[in-house]
Order: structure tokens, then C-alpha cells, then sequence
């Protein structure tokens, strides 16, 4: 009998010092099970979502209230979604922000901050007045912009870039504007009654722009063709967008507050002589009032296309109001 415990407890011992051997030698190995899946992001008032390392993008988009607004807001999100490193700035022209927008924000997985600015009815335009007449969205990116230098630091990296929510973006835009140091331009497609317009590139300088609408003006770019450094922002608090600019002048009153005369390089003779912008496929302008050359070309020296200024649309809802006058329109609480 005693043999026979002694002969248990060795053969119990001896289990026990493998299954402690084998416990620690696991202890050292990587666990084989799949690692977990990332945290979904997340729409945040502050701060920006994924993309440790990277300078940040600010994405400013003015909206306002319409039947497509939420359409095209979820369109653009599914796109900002995919970039790193993004937060986007939101900022409705109504006195407050609606649940509308914010339902549509706090849904996007975008790190995100959501603003509102009234459009003042005197620059609105009255009935049946051309939206052309006054420059829609300058009193909620100049929102946005007082956003920025209230809550950034003037050391803090970062590209601001302003995209209105119609227009239609390549993922690839960003990646081009992340290393944006002071005003990096491209080409916009479908836009100024052309097929696109682009500034004009010569040994990776800038040397004028094609476009066929006021080539006079300071800077003839669309909104969604340039970005701005968050430093170069930071250093000219002036600078804002003018909301009684001429029309297609809004653009240039902006990037103009971000140019000292110290900094333009005169051309043309020391500014005497007229000349036209560019080269061949430039329709005109003027040398010396503004350096050109300052600008950062991206899109491979301004010659693809990535970003398009497209417009969803406006839908007809003539049964719509039919029915409503019949007492049988749409239920106006699902959400469109």
C-alpha cells in the first residue's frame, strides 16, 4: 500500500513540474489568437482620429438646409471616413445647429466639431435673386476659421482645406495636400464653364493658371483647389473671406490676407508691363499682383484631376407638393 502511494504521488509530481515547465515556456509566445479589430472611430467635438504621426487635415464644409443636404453630407462622409488623420469642421448657415446635421455627424465615425452661422438676411438677396449675387458660405468658413485659431496653437502642424459638400474627391487629394506648408494648389474638373482648370506649371514652379472666367483675378482658383498650411493660418489672423467680395472674388480675398507685400516677387519688368498668366493655354491676366511662383503645385505638377465640382441634381417634387396640398403627402417624420 505504501509503495503504491509513493508511486502516486512521484507520477503526480512529475505532471505537475511538466504542466509548470510548459506554462512558462508559453508565457513568452505571442498569443495565436487574431488580434482585435480597431476601435471604430468615433465623432469627437475635439481632437483627431487615427493617423499617429501624421499632420492633421481640417476639412471645412459650410451647409445649409435643403432636400439633398443630408444625402450629400453622408455621401462626403463615407469618403472623409477613409482618410487618417481628418477632422472635419461642419458649420451650418442657421442660428443653431440642427439634429439634422448632427444625427448625420455623430453617425459618420469622423472625428468631427459641429458649428452654425447665420447667413445676415441682407446678404442673402431677396426673392428670385440669383445665388450668384451674393458669394454663399463665406460667414460659416470665416466660422470655422475662428474655430481653428481659437482652439489650435500657433506651432501646431496641419493643412485646413475647404470642401463643399456637392463636390465629388479622390482619396488621393489628401494624401497630395497632407505636406502642405504655406498654399498648395491642383487642377478642379468641371468647373468655370470648362472641362477643368488648373494652374500652369514650368520646372515645378507655378507660372499662371488656365481658366476661361475673369483671368484678371488675383487668384483664379476654385475652392476646392487649394489648401492652406494650419501655421501659415495661424500667422495672419486677418485673414478671412470677404462676404461682399464680386462674385467669383471670394477665393482671392481669402488667400489674399495670407500674402505680404514683402513676400511677392515683382515680374514684367518690375510691374510696368502687362502681360498675360502663363503659358500656352492661359487666357490672360496680370503680372506682379500676386507671386504665383509661392504656391505649392501637387496632382503631378497640376496635370490630374482629383477633385470635381460637381453638383447633385435639384430634385423635382412637384407630386410632392401635390399631395401635401391634398393632405397626403410624405410622413414628415422619417428623415430624408
Amino acid at each position: 500500500m505504501r509503495l503504491r502511494l509513493r508511486n502516486v504521488f512521484l507520477v503526480y509530481f512529475v505532471v505537475s513540474l511538466v504542466g509548470l515547465f510548459c506554462a512558462l515556456r508559453e508565457l513568452g509566445r505571442p498569443c495565436p489568437c487574431p488580434p482585435p479589430e480597431p476601435e471604430r472611430r468615433r465623432g469627437r467635438s475635439v481632437g483627431v482620429s487615427g493617423g499617429e504621426g501624421l499632420p492633421p487635415i481640417y476639412v471645412v464644409t459650410p451647409t445649409y438646409a435643403r432636400p439633398v443636404q443630408k444625402a450629400e453630407l453622408v455621401r462626403l462622409s463615407q469618403t472623409l471616413l477613409h482618410v487618417p488623420a481628418l477632422h472635419w469642421v461642419v458649420v451650418e448657415d442657421a442660428a443653431a445647429p440642427s439634429a439634422l446635421v448632427g444625427g448625420v455627424l455623430a453617425a459618420s465615425g469622423v472625428s468631427f466639431t459641429h458649428l452654425s452661422a447665420e447667413t445676415p438676411p441682407e446678404l442673402r438677396g431677396g426673392p428670385g435673386a440669383p445665388s450668384w449675387l451674393f458669394p454663399r458660405g463665406a460667414e460659416q468658413r470665416n466660422r470655422a476659421l475662428r474655430w481653428l485659431r481659437d482652439t489650435r496653437r500657433p506651432d501646431e502642424p496641419g493643412v485646413v482645406y475647404f470642401a463643399d459638400d456637392d463636390n465629388t474627391y479622390s482619396l488621393r487629394l489628401f494624401e497630395e495636400m497632407r505636406s502642405t506648408r504655406g498654399v498648395s494648389v491642383w487642377p478642379v474638373g468641371l468647373v468655370g464653364g470648362l472641362r477643368l482648370e488648373r494652374p500652369l506649371v514650368a520646372g515645378g514652379r507655378v507660372v499662371g493658371f488656365h481658366t476661361g472666367w475673369r483671368p484678371e483675378r488675383p487668384f483664379p482658383l476654385d475652392m476646392a483647389g487649394f489648401a492652406v498650411g494650419l501655421r501659415l493660418l495661424l500667422a495672419h489672423p486677418r485673414a478671412r473671406f470677404d462676404p461682399r467680395a464680386e462674385r467669383g472674388f471670394l477665393e482671392s480675398s481669402f488667400l489674399g490676407g495670407l500674402v505680404t507685400p514683402g513676400q511677392l516677387e515683382p515680374r514684367a519688368d518690375n510691374c510696368t508691363q502687362v502681360g498675360v498668366w502663363g503659358v500656352l493655354g492661359a487666357f490672360g491676366g496680370l503680372w506682379g499682383l500676386v507671386n504665383p511662383g509661392q504656391l505649392e503645385p501637387r496632382a503631378d505638377n497640376c496635370t490630374q484631376v482629383l477633385v470635381w465640382h460637381t453638383r447633385t441634381e435639384k430634385p423635382k417634387l412637384r407630386q410632392e407638393e401635390q399631395l401635401q396640398r391634398q393632405g397626403r403627402g410624405s410622413d414628415p417624420d422619417i428623415e430624408v
